[in-house]
């Protein structure tokens, strides 16, 4: 495994546990208001033996590991990583966009995950502009795959965490859109906690270098979904 780098300490990323964050390098996505392009474009200068001699000295103040990235899917050993750090008496998140099911499903198995953040980037209409022109076709439907697995999951264990979020600026995702991605969100059934963050990061620190944003979203626009709940992060 790749890794750019490791945040030692987080409260936030995943609630209730004290977590270190795992930033796994590169990503099949480009995002154009990602906040980690030197994630997503170079590679890091750690291995998996860097994360475990971290882990070692961590044992005790630490109860989780957060793999995020870039794409941590993308990794051909995530799954014998994570069931190391498992091992080790780790609970494990996954922040993930989807794109790869079989690996979702493989993890969710084994057991292997305690939480997973699903990115839904963009209604299928604007998927490209969003998250960049080469994307692979089959991404969509590898996305929805990914997200009914791990609703299932989450209907028969209830210990395991769930969230669906999305990075929106209004220039780039609309009322509109937001409103047509909560519809699908309903036709699919989720029933947890649907995110929207406001985007934080502008310019180089973005992989598009994209402006800050003209207005600001309406939420009073946004209609009241029928079987999930909506929460909003930095606005």
């Amino acid at each position: 495994m790749n890794i750019y780098e490791i945040t030692p300490f987080s409260l936030l990323d995943f609630p209730g546990e004290v977590a270190c964050i795992v930033w796994v390098s590169s990503c099949n996505l480009r995002c154009v208001y990602c906040h980690n392009p030197d994630v997503v474009l170079k590679k890091g200068t750690k291995t998996e033996e860097d994360l475990f001699d971290f882990l070692n000295k961590r044992t005790g103040k630490l109860s989780a590991v957060v793999f995020s990235g870039g794409e941590a899917t993308l990794a051909s050993d995530i799954t014998d990583v994570i069931r190391r750090v498992k091992s080790m008496g780790f609970k494990v998140k996954l922040d993930t966009n989807g794109a790869l099911p079989d690996v979702i499903s493989s993890l969710l198995s084994d057991n292997l995950l305690d939480s997973v953040a699903l990115d839904f980037k963009a209604p299928d209409y604007k998927i490209s502009s969003v998250v960049g022109s080469q994307i692979n076709p089959e991404f969509v439907s590898n996305f929805w795959q990914s997200c009914d697995l791990l609703i299932q999951h989450s209907k028969l264990n209830p210990l395991f965490s769930f969230e669906i979020r999305t990075t929106l600026s209004p220039d780039i995702l609309s009322e509109e859109d937001i409103a047509s991605m909560m519809s699908a969100l309903d036709e699919v059934s989720y029933s947890g906690t649907y995110w929207l963050q406001n985007i934080v990061s502008f310019g180089e620190k973005t992989l598009g270098s994209i402006a800050p944003a003209s207005r600001l979203f309406d939420k009073a626009k946004l209609p009241k979904p029928s079987k999930f709940s909506l929460g909003f992060r930095n606005f």
